[in-house]
């Protein structure tokens, strides 16, 4: 109950104004995201790459519904890997986009201007010679974000894909996209989806969550296991004993078990941490708090501490 809550309030322009303006939010809110502008993801990334972890980058955004808002966040993301290139951390950082943040949305031409938006993106990230990977939203987008993928991959691919255990396609998505070359980051999800579509059980969604992995573990493509889930990181670690570490990573989000981050990378492990920044926080921030009750408590608790 509290889940769908805090899903439903993610999209309440009235929630988002309360909490955008409420100033005890804010240090909360740092927790989960870098900062407002690439400066602070720049301080962000080489943190982390300094200490044995990789990086991907996700320039907050999301629902765009005019043009120029897609063209603002090409150019920023554009902005982005220049600087990540003049401060030398293209090797261990790549950026992850949401498409609705690149037009996929727009009523007019959405799929299309998508595509050449993330086209310009793929190709400014080659040059500096780093990858991206395109986040999934929810299950009315999927198809459309996997026919958008299949566009990209023909001149870059080296594109990711986000697959959600939570849907029930998924296992055959991840059968569609374990081949070599291929580069499929397994979630749970996130948003509030329907029944007819999504396992609704955590059970269920856990159960999923493993049978996709063992799809992309026994496939000729490039795991990357999405989760802070201790019981899913040791089967994940099972299920890969018998490939090379470099043929798969274990990813984690910004804030989020930063020292098991570290343990995990400490074994000689790649441990990609998901790094958001930007000042359109409030979706993300929001549904960090539905995932899991310790993130409602850890909010609650420093309203309190503050106040």
């Amino acid at each position: 109950m509290l889940r769908s809550s805090l899903l439903l309030a993610s999209r309440s322009a009235g929630t988002r104004k309360l909490v955008e303006s409420t100033p005890l939010t804010r240090p909360v809110v740092e927790r989960f995201v870098a900062g407002d502008d690439v400066s602070a993801a720049i301080r962000a990334t080489a943190e982390l790459l300094g200490d044995g972890r990789l990086v991907t980058l996700d320039h907050l955004g999301e629902d765009t519904v005019e043009e120029s808002q897609a063209t603002g966040t090409v150019e920023a993301y554009l902005t982005l890997l220049s600087r990540l290139e003049s401060h030398g951390l293209t090797e261990g950082a790549e950026v992850s986009v949401k498409l609705s943040a690149v037009g996929q949305s727009l009523p007019v031409d959405g799929e299309k201007i998508a595509l050449e938006n993330a086209r310009r993106i793929c190709a400014a990230a080659a040059v500096v010679g780093t990858t991206v990977t395109l986040d999934m939203e929810d299950h009315t987008t999927t198809d459309s974000t996997l026919g958008i993928l299949r566009e990209l991959r023909v001149d870059f691919p080296w594109v990711g894909a986000v697959l959600q255990a939570y849907l029930k396609r998924t296992e055959q998505d991840c059968r569609d996209l374990a081949h070599s070359g291929s580069r499929v980051r397994l979630c749970k999800g996130a948003y509030q989806e329907p029944a007819t579509v999504a396992y609704q059980d955590k059970h269920d969604v856990d159960l999923s969550y493993v049978r996709c992995l063992k799809v992309l573990m026994e496939g000729q493509g490039y795991p990357m296991v999405a989760s802070h889930d201790p019981r899913l990181i040791a089967i994940a670690a099972d299920l890969a004993s018998a490939r090379s570490k470099d043929t798969y990573e274990f990813q984690m989000l910004y804030g989020i078990r930063p020292e098991e981050q570290k343990r995990i990378a400490a074994e000689g492990n790649r441990m990609r941490v998901y790094v958001p920044y930007g000042d359109e926080w409030y979706g993300y921030f929001m549904r960090r708090l539905a995932e899991r009750p310790a993130n409602v408590a850890f909010f609650v608790r420093s309203l309190l501490t503050t106040s």
